[in-house]
């Protein structure tokens, strides 16, 4: 298989693994739906509190009712948290920078070696114009 093959897939599987990811929270109440009617059965005879009423019409609905308020009530604290966090602003003072002037001390004697003599002449092969002319 073809490198490009591979990385094309792999990218639209990272795609689609994060949008699962993105979308999760979206649908918690939707998994602990599926999660109670995978398992209503089971809850209805071990978990529910009216399993030992003879004509039980709950059939675990209560437990269903529990767990969508615990889920509920956890979402609405982290949104509390969240909004408790995005309140809180960080401020920095900096410390006030003053700039002063600097003397420029010029000198007077010329104490550079490049400029003592004269140059004796230039390359033609560095300095020459264009060959071709457009």
């Amino acid at each position: 298989m073809p490198a490009n093959y591979l990385n094309k897939h792999l990218k639209r599987l990272i795609i689609i693994a994060l949008s699962i990811l993105l979308m999760s929270p979206s649908f918690g109440s939707l998994f602990i739906y599926a999660s109670f009617k995978i398992n209503q059965k089971e809850i209805a005879k071990t978990i529910c509190v009216q399993r030992k009423q003879a004509f039980n019409s709950c059939n675990g609905r209560c437990e269903l009712q529990k767990s969508i308020k615990k889920y509920s009530d956890n979402e609405r604290k982290m949104q509390d948290s969240l909004k408790d966090k995005l309140e809180l602003v960080y401020v920095q003072n900096t410390a006030e920078i003053t700039f002063g002037a600097i003397p420029v001390m010029e000198s007077k004697d010329n104490t550079s070696i490049l400029f003592e003599k004269k140059p004796i002449g230039a390359s033609n092969l560095t300095f020459h114009p264009p060959l071709y002319t457009v």
